[in-house]
């Protein structure tokens, strides 16, 4: 079968002739005949598919045979929602690419930059809309975008809109959707809530499945190798000598983990980038473009970054850390050896990843070969991270022990310190309390002197109120003094004495 063969219009024909692309990937030969008859489609298909085109495609011919008659600015008439920036920048670019010559206006919105010229596309009137929850939620409640002439609604990678806590957003946004239209729900895998979900989206939907859930291509050469986790950094580099591997993504769990790798890749003389959450778009989008230009050889992702990565000939993935999802491997390896080219991917795996790796063997229904000659085979096949931990309790368990036990010697050990100051055995416990008597006795005096300071005190209170009968007669003879001594001296004054 070719694209010839599924009734497209001519501008699209033109359009997916000039791509290079000849022959319809399986998910495509299922879904653009349906979605053309105006039927909702459920999608149950892995990355690399050619899953974005199967609805492009449909979605451009449909809108360009009911193009409004009316001028003035087109309403948006259909929305693609999808999790990630990258991802909606990938979608925006294949509709751009197949829809080249029907006529149509897109734009792609996403948080993280200015809304400045988003707000200014949507304005000049759009009919296809590529967004991201949150930032089409914002622009909904300040008036710039207006959903009731939507005819066509996407809800693409639904399984990570569910990981990324979106749902919520995305129900709030079908509360704005028109009742009547047609609707596309895609995603790779399809666990009870994303059943739910869709169930509440779709009616009377075709369901495509072109491959079982959560399996590998068959195009990717998949290994495995055994390494400890202090020498990963060394296995990339000795890895990245080979020149067969011209493209090379890199995956770890973590943000930090992905900028921890492309400083040690740097060190050893190799061009990295990393891309991740914590990057601004800005800096995300210049990385991804760098890659593909092939001005860096590696790039360095976490999972939910690389949702948005679309590179037609990726040589090699590298699972730097084994992810501790099993679906998350079928995603990361499906980078590579998309719509029918070939793939390798290679994942390191230390001691305390082996269960990991179990799982994801499990799921795929298939057991990855381990390739054991390399320079740094692993040394210390036995730890788990449990064990680690009780092994590293042990021997404190140990010095606590002696610590618990030298309660009696720790006092021994004590009682010489004691003795370097004051004896410390039995007898000396005396001399101790002894010694502290003395200081009891220095303390005395101590009070001693501050009973002097009470009552110095308490004549100075006597000085304010009366504390004893004896203590006012001095005070008061001592003010009455004062008060003669002040009557000579008005007496001695001049002007008293004329």
């Amino acid at each position: 079968m070719t694209f010839n063969d599924l009734n497209l219009i001519a501008p699209i024909l033109r359009a997916v002739k000039e791509e290079g692309y000849e022959t319809p990937t399986p998910i495509q030969q299922q879904a653009i005949p349906s979605l053309l008859e105006g039927k909702d489609l459920l999608g149950c298909a892995q990355t690399g598919t050619g899953k974005t085109a199967a609805f492009a495609i449909p979605i451009i011919q449909l809108l360009h045979n009911n193009t409004p008659l009316e001028k003035g600015r087109k309403p948006i008439r259909s929305l693609i929602l999808t999790p990630t920036r990258e991802l909606a920048i990938q979608i925006n670019e294949s509709f751009a690419a197949y829809g080249k010559y029907a006529g149509l206006k897109h734009t792609v919105i996403f948080g993280g930059v200015s809304q400045h010229g988003q707000t200014l596309a949507l304005r000049h009137g759009v009919d296809i809309l590529v967004a991201t929850p949150g930032r089409l939620l914002d622009l909904i409640n300040q008036g710039f975008v207006h959903l009731e002439h939507i005819s066509l609604f996407v809800l693409d990678e639904a399984d990570r809109m569910l990981d990324m806590g979106f749902v919520h957003d995305v129900k709030k946004i079908l509360t704005k959707l028109p009742r009547k239209k047609q609707s596309l729900f895609f995603s790779a895998t399809m666990p009870p809530e994303i059943s739910k979900l869709a169930s509440t989206i779709l009616h009377n939907p075709v369901k495509v499945e072109v491959t079982p859930v959560a399996s590998t291509a068959d195009t990717i050469q998949q290994k495995i190798f055994l390494v400890d986790k202090g020498n990963k950094k060394h296995l990339l580099i000795d890895l990245l000598k080979n020149k067969d591997m011209k493209s090379v993504l890199v995956f770890t769990r973590t943000k930090h983990g992905a900028d921890k790798v492309v400083k040690d890749l740097i060190i050893a003389g190799f061009k990295a980038a990393a891309i991740h959450g914590n990057k601004s778009q800005n800096a995300r989008q210049n990385a991804l473009n760098d890659f593909k230009n092939g001005k860096i050889r590696t790039l360095v992702a976490t999972d939910i970054a690389a949702r948005g990565i679309d590179i037609d000939e990726l040589s090699h993935v590298v699972n730097y850390e084994m992810p501790n999802v099993p679906e998350t491997y079928v995603h990361r390896i499906g980078r590579t050896g998309r719509a029918g080219s070939e793939g390798v991917a290679y994942s390191f795996c230390d001691a305390e990843e082996k269960e990991f790796l179990k799982d994801i063997q499990k799921l795929i229904g298939k057991t990855i070969p381990v390739f054991d000659d390399h320079q740094f085979p692993m040394k210390d096949f036995n730890p788990t991270p449990a064990p680690k931990k009780q092994q590293g309790r042990r021997p404190q368990t140990e010095n606590r022990r002696p610590q618990g036990n030298s309660r009696k010697p720790q006092s021994e050990s004590r009682r010489p310190q004691g003795d370097s100051r004051r004896p410390n055995t039995g007898e000396t416990r005396r001399p101790q309390t002894e010694n502290k008597r003395p200081q009891g006795d220095n303390r005395r005096p101590q009070s001693e002197n501050r009973r002097p300071e009470t009552e110095n005190k308490r004549p100075q209170g006597d000085g304010r109120k009366p504390n004893t009968g004896e203590t006012r007669r001095p005070i008061s003879e001592n003010k009455k003094p004062q008060g003669e001594s002040r009557k000579p001296q008005r007496h001695s004054s001049p002007r008293n004495y004329r």
